[in-house]
Order: C-alpha cells, then sequence, then structure tokens
C-alpha cells in the first residue's frame, strides 16, 4: 500500500501527486520552488490569482501537461501554519482521499514534506495521512447484488520524504494505518444485521482475533454463565433462541499481570426493549445496540498490531434483547453475579445489566481500571447531541487520561456528574439492593450510576456512545452510518497509559 522513498525525482511517472498548501505570504521553496519551475511560475500565479487556494481541507486539481512525470496534481489546503492542528490535517486527508477516489487512481505520489510545519513534522502527517486514508475510504459493501465491472481503488501511494528516514516514515504510516484499520472493523461490525451478527457469531469474530493477534481467549456458553451466577446477562437472554457469549480477551504486554486496563463493551446485537418494547420508529436501527462491543474489539484490533507494554482484558457480554413467553419482564428480581439483588422496572434497560455482570466479571480477570463502552441511553443525546460522547467517572485522573486520549482521537467527549443523589436512586428498591430504571429524569446520568455500583472502588470511566456510534451524514472520515467511536480513543488511552498511585 503505502512505499517510502526519500528521493523526489519530478521526471518520476504518477497517476497523481499530492501536495500541501500553507496560507503563506512567501513562495515556494526547495523542492516545490523546483516544481514550480517546471511550470514556469503559473504554480505561484494560480495560488496569487485564488485558483489553488490554501483554504484548509480545500482541494484542487491541475493538469500537468507533461511538464512533470505525474499526470495530475492535487493540492490540498492546509490553512494558516499556526492554525494547523493534527485534527484539522488529518480531515484535509479525508477529504482530499474521497475526491481522489472519485477521480479512480489507482496510483499516487505524496510529497509528505510539503505538509510538515513546526507544529507538526513529517512523522504526525504521515500518521495523520494513512489513518485518514483508512477512514475516510471507507465503505460497507452490504448485500446488494455485485456489479461484474471491477472498481478501480488507490491501492498503491507513493511517499517521499527528504527531511526523515525511510524506515521512521514506514512506521508511522503503519501505526496510522493500524488506528484507521481498526476503527473500521468496528464500523463494519455495527453495520452488519443482528440476523447476521448473533452473539455467536461475535464470539467467532473474537476468537479469529484472538488466533491472529495471539490473544488469550474465553468464550463462556450459557452453562458456564449460569453456573457463574451472572443473572442480569440471563435475564437479558431469557426471550433468545441465540444462546448468549461472555467474550473474553486478554492481552499481556508487561511481564507481570498487573496494572490491568479492563475494557468492557455492550454487546446486544439487537434490541427489541423486550416486554418495555421500543415505537415502531425506535426499534429500526437495533442492530447498532453492540457498538460498545464493536469499539472495543476494534481498540484490540489496533492493540494487537502495535504491541503496547500494557496489560488489556477484554470483556464482551452479547446476547439479543428479544420478547417470547420466557422473556423477563418488569417487577421480575434477579440476581447479579456480585450477588447484588435487581429490581427490573424497564427491559429496556438491559444494557447496564449485561455491563453489570460483565464490570463484575472484569474484575475477576484483574482488572485495576475499567473502561466501559455502551450505546446506552436515549438521554445522553438529550443532553449532549449527535456528536459528543457522554462520559461518567468515580476517578478524575483515570478520566483524564481517557479525556486526553480522546481529544488525539479528535473524539469529542464530556463529563456528566455522578452525584449521591443518582446513586441513591438506583438503589431506592422495596425489594432488592438496587432498581434498573428509577425514571427517565436524568436518565443517561442513573445509567451510569448503575454500572457504578458494580464498579464499586475500581477506577472506573463510563463512556456512553448512544449519539455517536451512527451518523446520518457522510463526513471528512467516513461515510454516513456507523462511526467506529472511541475505537481510537480507547487504543490510545491503552498505548499512552500510566498507572495511577493508589492511595
Amino acid at each position: 500500500m503505502f512505499h517510502v522513498k526519500k528521493q523526489w525525482e519530478l521526471t518520476t511517472q504518477h497517476e497523481g501527486l499530492i501536495i500541501g498548501l500553507l496560507d503563506k505570504p512567501e513562495k515556494f521553496s526547495g523542492t516545490l520552488a523546483a516544481l514550480d519551475e517546471k511550470f514556469d511560475g503559473q504554480l505561484t500565479e494560480l495560488v496569487k490569482s485564488g485558483d489553488l487556494s490554501a483554504k484548509v481541507k480545500r482541494i484542487n486539481k491541475v493538469h500537468s501537461f507533461g511538464k512533470i512525470g505525474a499526470k495530475r496534481i492535487w493540492v490540498v489546503g492546509l490553512g494558516k501554519e499556526k492554525e494547523l492542528t493534527f485534527d484539522k490535517l488529518r480531515e484535509a486527508f479525508g477529504q482530499l482521499f474521497k475526491e481522489v477516489k472519485t477521480g479512480k487512481l489507482e496510483e499516487t505520489a505524496i510529497y509528505l514534506d510539503s505538509f510538515i510545519t513546526e507544529e507538526l513534522d513529517g512523522l504526525d502527517a504521515a500518521h495523520a495521512m494513512s489513518e485518514a486514508f483508512a477512514l475516510s475510504t471507507y465503505q460497507f459493501e452490504g448485500y446488494r447484488q455485485k456489479s461484474n465491472e471491477p472498481e478501480k481503488k488507490l491501492e498503491n501511494v507513493t511517499v517521499y520524504s527528504e527531511a526523515f528516514e525511510e524506515e521512521d516514515v514506514q512506521a508511522s504510516l503503519a501505526v496510522g494505518f493500524a488506528f484507521g484499520k481498526g476503527t473500521n472493523s468496528a464500523r463494519t461490525l455495527v453495520n452488519i444485521p443482528g440476523n447476521m451478527l448473533t452473539a455467536t457469531e461475535m464470539a467467532a469474530y473474537a476468537t479469529t482475533l484472538a488466533a491472529k493477534y495471539d490473544f488469550e481467549v474465553e468464550i463462556l456458553d450459557k452453562a458456564e454463565i449460569e453456573k457463574l451466577g451472572m443473572g442480569a446477562f440471563l435475564a437479558v437472554n431469557q426471550g433468545s433462541v441465540q444462546p448468549p457469549k461472555m467474550i473474553v480477551l486478554k492481552y499481556q504486554g508487561k511481564d507481570e499481570w498487573k496494572d490491568v486496563i479492563g475494557l468492557v463493551g455492550k454487546g446486544i446485537t439487537f434490541d427489541t426493549g423486550g416486554y418495555s418494547i421500543k415505537t415502531k420508529a425506535g426499534i429500526v436501527g437495533m442492530k447498532t445496540d453492540m457498538g460498545g462491543a464493536a469499539a472495543v474489539l476494534g481498540a484490540m484490533e489496533i492493540i494487537g498490531e502495535i504491541r503496547p507494554e500494557q496489560n488489556v482484558v477484554a470483556v464482551i457480554p452479547s446476547t439479543d434483547n428479544m420478547i417470547s413467553g420466557g422473556a423477563f419482564k418488569p417487577d421480575d428480581v434477579i440476581t447479579s453475579m456480585s450477588g447484588k439483588t435487581i429490581e427490573v422496572l424497564n427491559t429496556d434497560a438491559e444494557g447496564r445489566l449485561v455491563l453489570a455482570d460483565a464490570v463484575t466479571y472484569a474484575k475477576h480477570h484483574g482488572a485495576d481500571y475499567l473502561v466501559d463502552v455502551a450505546t446506552l441511553t436515549g438521554g445522553v443525546i438529550t443532553a449532549l447531541g449527535l456528536h459528543t460522547t457522554g462520559a461518567m467517572t468515580n476517578h478524575e485522573t483515570l478520566y483524564e487520561q481517557v479525556l486526553e486520549a480522546s481529544v488525539e482521537a479528535g473524539e469529542q467527549m464530556w463529563l456528566l456528574p455522578l452525584f449521591e443523589t443518582e446513586k441513591e436512586r438506583v438503589r431506592n428498591s422495596k425489594v432488592a439492593d438496587l432498581n434498573n430504571s428509577p425514571g427517565s429524569e436524568g436518565h443517561a446520568l442513573v445509567a451510569g450510576a448503575f454500572i457504578g455500583e458494580f464498579a464499586e472502588g475500581t477506577p472506573w470511566v463510563h463512556l456512553d456512545i448512544a449519539g455517536t456510534a451512527t451518523t446520518k451524514k457522510a463526513h471528512d472520515l467516513g461515510p454516513a452510518g456507523a462511526t467506529g467511536v472511541m475505537t481510537r480513543t480507547l487504543a490510545l488511552f491503552v498505548e499512552r497509559f500510566e498507572p495511577i498511585e493508589k492511595k
């Protein structure tokens, strides 16, 4: 895919040549000046006239007319140098590759050094470029009959950098591409319909991932789940003909199994709401209710590629939430793996039930820190809209590390409060230790508070991606549909993680 070369010759044949254009008053310099000279100074004139724009994310295309080896030049507007961030550069590359895709190029060259600024070096640019390439060109194939005409795809990119060593650029390209590819894997999982991605199929996918990256894998079947007393998880599965699966992947990057990060993802493959049934409009799209599980699996793929010196256990409770004569009902009382009893007031508040047992099981596997990810509540959409993930925590220092990772990934989140008032609401039951749905007011808060009852004293961050797991509009880094949100945040969090001193 990516081939790095040190020396760039203007006469080398390419279908396209991609360069970055900063909004600078001075003329082209260095290699770009040599390129302009081949055009008898006309590139400078095009910039002066505004026909080549340096406005950030503006893409311009110029035919070479045989003056250089490349047939066409794609110019990427980068804006003012001091205002160009890694996030903006990644988005600019995303916009570029979307347009290159429509141009049906199979091969192109990129002059990496034209994307270097004082704040962003060539290795940053390489990472941003390869990540954006993977993300922006993603497409879910779906299940339509395929055309016999082969689709042209960009499969070979030659990256020229005179300022950096070839092996360093190649390494940055590999890491960026791994982050993009892992996110795309999460997107695909979320896009697959529930009749094709059952809990059994998700477990098979996780097993394949484990074999590829040498993870330790454990798949608990229904009998084993019953033996461990995971009554909250089992209750959600009661109405289904599909057996539940508790999926566990372990990656050990340290000599000792300590400072273990637990990633817990909600894996509801389809959510009818159970007897608290969803509306006919609200039930459409509920194949995406395993977005948290997808993010965790995508993050584990990235972790398998980059091999950080960390210890990670991923735990995914997977089932669908169906209706039958045996399904669980409002007013039922169930017993979780932790021993805490739960009064069911809403069968559509099932995600927090499966996460309760998964969080407990992650601790059973030695998790010292917990991050759970779930398409949990409509309440978080009401509170934060469709572009911001809601977060809750019992440990600010741990949350800060997750937040820093989200900023680097370009995935917005906002911390919601975890007050005693919400804790008391989920503890308010006349017949059990907890209730799973004390009302619609502050719905996102009480859902998080419920999960926090099972995290207990373990440092924990909760991420509600109900609003951000999918999008109705195409964007710079992908199409409409599943976003793979929090995949890159989780992987970056693991990669950058600093153990927290215990009090």
